[in-house]
């Protein structure tokens, strides 16, 4: 098949359309981009940056929330420490879906040993299955299973989800 050099123009731009922009926050025009890219930093359990194309790009793992590392949740350091653990130094492979409003990467990242990394961290009990953001019955599955075993976080019968420990705390003296 021989295309035109106005067809190639089209498909090129058609391409370029769908490319992440770092910093952009629109969504990726319901494409999923697919790339490696080096874990060059964790912030915590959920968050990471990776260096593509010699630009650092925050990614969010998709599906999962973890225990905060700010504030001092129970968990969140040892989270922190999972997520680097499991990725840390390596090129892994990035599934992106789309910016969030902090213009981080919504993403589901494989390690370079084949892990699905936001599946590992629910495995091993440090995160939540994230279902205001995510209805894949899969991670829901893993939480039931890491919390019937009573795995990482999930050892504490009174584990606070992250989304409630970021709401504001009352003041004792308002009651």
């Amino acid at each position: 098949m021989r295309l035109g050099k106005v067809s190639v123009l089209v498909l090129l731009l058609t391409l370029q359309s769908c490319l992440i922009q770092p910093g952009e926050s629109k969504p990726l025009n319901n494409y999923h981009l697919s790339f490696a890219a080096k874990v060059i930093r964790i912030m915590d359990g959920d968050t990471m940056e990776v260096l593509y194309q010699n630009q650092p790009i925050k990614i969010r793992l998709a599906h999962i929330d973890c225990p905060e590392k700010r504030g001092h949740q129970p968990f969140g350091t040892k989270a922190k420490q999972a997520l680097s653990d499991l990725c840390f130094g390596q090129m892994v492979t990035v599934q992106g879906q789309k910016y969030d409003r902090y213009k981080r990467l919504i993403a589901v990242v494989i390690n370079q040993n084949k892990q699905v990394v936001n599946q590992e961290m629910i495995k091993q009990g440090m995160a939540w299955h994230f279902k205001k953001y995510s209805s894949d019955p899969l991670y829901a599955q893993l939480e039931v299973e890491a919390r019937k075993h009573k795995i990482g976080l999930w050892q504490d019968s009174n584990a606070l989800a992250p989304w409630e420990w970021r709401k504001p705390k009352v003041h004792a003296l308002e009651k």
